[in-house]
């Protein structure tokens, strides 16, 4: 484009600046009765779209006018609100649709002014090419500034949930004030029922629960999770699911040993919660992929809870069957695990053991001689089932 040409063009650009108010004011306008999401803001938003359109009708037209200040980046303009839409919330489809109806709305009225001074067509198409291609660029640089504040701003509302979850497995949900911030920041209601789901990391590549988050919002519940002191751990609001519910929507993320605790006490008891899903998890055999809730393993977690008393228990208990031969203990001990899983009917016995019920019941005789406890008397049949638990055997029939 030699010099002439490009001098009429910035000409008939010059000619709309008296117009720019008028032109900004019917874009804001149609944009406020055409797009539901302008027409539902208040009136400070819409005087800030109005402000916003003004800015950036005046600078695009000077700048196509060649009278743009020196100092005056407009890219500068349109990175900014880039950043501004994106703190606002404003989706950023409506942003783009925003500057395309400015563009065509600015073409419209340069084509009414050229009309009028009767100028030269050849030279309004490269106006017109001129005005859409500087859309290309503000598109451009609208959208990269907005994502990268949309990408800081996720950011910082991750870090900023991230160090709720921490405070409250400190057990700062006891701090009334503390709790009211972090049932905001985490939209939980002040009744809302949680729960405490931890996953130890048995290596630290592995991934013991595998995004619950995703799965979790296809039930409709909005979780949070984070990463300490070796576990993955999450915040559950529970919603209308019982914990029966919750277990069978999180058990297809299951990749490792999963333990859930309910708090009992709202995000007050979440710490209390936190180490009860983590002995839970910590129970399960090593190697495992299973998510249990807290109900399922109280034994298991009781004993983890009490380390010392192990020894004293298991010797107490089950000490004389370990002390058999090898091959007479593992009979005896498997005899006697599914006694108890079977309420001590020999009967019932033999038939998960496929052998005689005369055969169970001369075992049954040996255990009880050898422990000096009967398995008809539910409190030797209680001290029995932990002494087995201790060893880590599993009653679960």
């Amino acid at each position: 484009m030699d010099a002439a040409m490009e001098r009429e063009i910035q000409h008939a650009w010059a000619s709309l600046l008296g117009q720019v108010n008028a032109i900004a004011d019917d874009i804001t306008l149609t944009l406020i009765e055409r797009d539901p999401y302008w027409s539902e803001q208040g009136p400070a938003r819409q005087a800030d779209l109005r402000a916003s359109t003004r800015a950036h009708i005046r600078g695009g037209v000077r700048v196509m006018a060649g009278r743009a200040d020196p100092e005056h980046r407009t890219t500068d303009v349109w990175r900014e609100t880039g950043r501004l839409r994106a703190r606002q919330g404003v989706p950023m489809d409506r942003v783009l649709n925003a500057y395309t109806l400015g563009t065509r709305t600015l073409w419209e009225a340069l084509l009414r002014q050229g009309w009028g001074d009767k100028l030269d067509e050849h030279l309004l198409v490269l106006a017109g090419q001129q005005l859409w291609a500087a859309l290309d660029v503000q598109n451009a640089v609208l959208v990269d500034a907005y994502r990268r504040e949309s990408n800081r701003l996720e950011r910082q509302n991750l870090q900023r949930q991230q160090s709720f979850l921490d405070g409250l497995v400190e057990g700062r949900g006891t701090d009334p004030e503390f709790a009211r911030e972090a049932r905001q920041e985490l939209g939980i209601g002040a009744d809302e029922a949680v729960v405490c789901v931890v996953a130890p990391f048995s290596d630290p590549l592995d991934e013991p629960l595998r995004a619950p988050q995703d799965r979790l919002e296809r039930v409709g519940l909005r979780s949070h999770w984070h990463v300490r002191g070796g576990n993955f751990f999450g915040l559950v609001p529970r919603g209308a699911l019982s914990v029966g519910q919750l277990v069978e929507a999180l058990e297809p993320c299951v990749a490792g040993r999963v333990g859930l605790a309910p708090c009992t006490d709202g995000l007050a008891g979440f710490a209390t919660a936190y180490q009860l899903a983590s002995r839970t998890a910590e129970s399960l055999p090593r190697g495992s992929q299973r998510l249990v809730p807290l109900s399922d393993r109280l034994p298991e977690v009781l004993l983890a809870g009490s380390p010392e008393v192990l020894p004293v228990l298991i010797a107490e208990t089950i000490g004389p069957l370990l002390h058999q031969p090898p091959q007479l203990s593992e009979t005896l001990l498997d005899t006697l695990a599914t006694l108890l899983v079977k309420d001590g009917s020999p009967t019932h016995a033999a038939e998960a053991l496929y052998c005689h019920r005369n055969t169970v019941i001369y075992r049954m005789k040996q255990i009880e001689a050898l422990t000096g406890r009967s398995l008809q008397r539910p409190q030797d049949k209680l001290e029995l089932s932990l002494g087995l638990l201790a060893t880590g055997r599993s009653l679960d029939g």
